[in-house]
């Protein structure tokens, strides 16, 4: 158990970091100050709204600071960013999810350095976007690891690692809330394990004479991937993939940016989808069904062209893919309209599928 009672700077900005500063100070920690991004515009009417970490900090009379860079003075300080952290003489900054690249000198500042909370087992995944990029890569399962920052991109020395299994049904927004619990409980747990008041200091003039950082266990540089930001284009589905892959394509991206498609140049929001095992042959042909909403016939077909679209008694919307198998669309949603289920939607717009439907890019 700590026997010393940490003065700590944050910094995080999204959700996953608004619940990882609640539950430290549930616990008992005295954070100093909150770094987060700008507030931004959002939404159509372009209002600036106040960040999920900026509320928790307002809510708990935290100060809070905004930096765009941390190389340049802001409202009006004659302070840099490095040095108003400095006045604050934090013993440690706990960083996750905060949207900046820190350098060096802020690394160096705090009294032990700064402790990154990442949501993946690394070396797998470094970068931004690791829990979307592992459901899309069938990873089996994923985690957090607590870690040492450097002045690599999620390359600092690993001091703690908690696993996480990811199912089979998992989407980016449920294996986001996991891993915010299995988080703020991790970085708890690591604070307290730790007695400060005998520890060496962590910041780089502390490392060794390699460059090695002096705690936790050092990342096999060679089993590293990187976990690219997410966009709104590659969300676009392409119909020429396996439908295993579009399958967890769309788990990945639920809940941000969501796969999309089109058909007839009206954009398809595409939420939720399963593979329909029983429609698969182990030859590698399509199935296909009769269009006709009445009755369901199947019939081995080869060579559909990936895309087409397959509507059955206003019930169900499956789509060949470029292996040859069929993905089934459970939960869909049209621009201007709610996310709703398949037999909601043809219930209202059956009439978008004819005979030749077919989803394209």
């Amino acid at each position: 158990m700590s026997q010393m009672r940490l003065k700590i700077a944050f910094a995080g900005t999204p959700d996953i970091a608004a619940d990882v500063l609640s539950s430290l100070i549930e616990a008992g920690h005295e954070v100093l100050v909150c770094y987060c991004q700008p507030d931004r515009k959002v939404g159509r009417g372009k209002k600036i709204t106040v960040g999920p970490v900026k509320q928790v900090a307002l809510d708990n009379n935290i100060p809070v600071e905004q930096p765009v860079k941390f190389d340049q003075s802001t409202n009006g300080s004659e302070l840099t960013p490095v040095q108003q952290l400095a006045s604050y003489n934090a013993d440690l900054m706990i960083v996750i999810a905060y949207g900046l690249l820190l350098p060096l000198s802020v690394l160096d500042t705090p009294r032990f350095g700064c402790i990154n909370i990442h949501a993946s087992l690394l070396p797998r995944w470094r970068g931004a976007a690791p829990i979307q990029r592992a459901i899309e890569s069938g990873d089996l399962q994923t985690g957090i690891t607590i870690m040492q920052m450097d002045k690599g991109l999620d390359t600092g020395n690993m001091l703690l690692k908690r696993i996480l299994p990811i199912s089979s049904e998992e989407t980016g927004s449920s294996l986001h809330d996991k891993l915010a619990i299995l988080g703020s409980e991790s970085i708890v747990e690591y604070i307290d394990s730790v007695n400060w008041s005998g520890e060496n200091n962590r910041r780089s003039s502390d490392y060794d004479s390699s460059g090695e950082c002096l705690v936790g266990e050092r990342q096999n540089n060679e089993l590293s991937t990187y976990a690219k930001k997410l966009s709104k284009l590659e969300a676009l589905v392409d119909w020429s993939l396996s439908a295993s892959e579009i399958e967890k394509k769309i788990r990945a991206f639920n809940s941000w940016p969501v796969s999309y498609t089109y058909l007839n140049k009206q954009r398809i929001r595409l939420w939720k989808a399963k593979l329909p095992s029983e429609l698969e042959f182990a030859n590698g042909t399509t199935p296909s069904i009769d269009t006709s909403f009445n009755k369901t016939t199947l019939k081995e077909q080869a060579g559909s062209t990936f895309g087409e679209v397959f509507v059955e008694d206003k019930k169900s919307i499956k789509v060949t893919c470029g292996d040859g198998k069929l993905i089934e669309i459970l939960e869909l949603q049209a621009d201007g309209s709610k996310r709703i289920s398949v037999s909601e939607f043809l219930n209202g717009k059956s009439h978008w599928f004819d005979s030749d439907a077919q989803f394209s890019e």
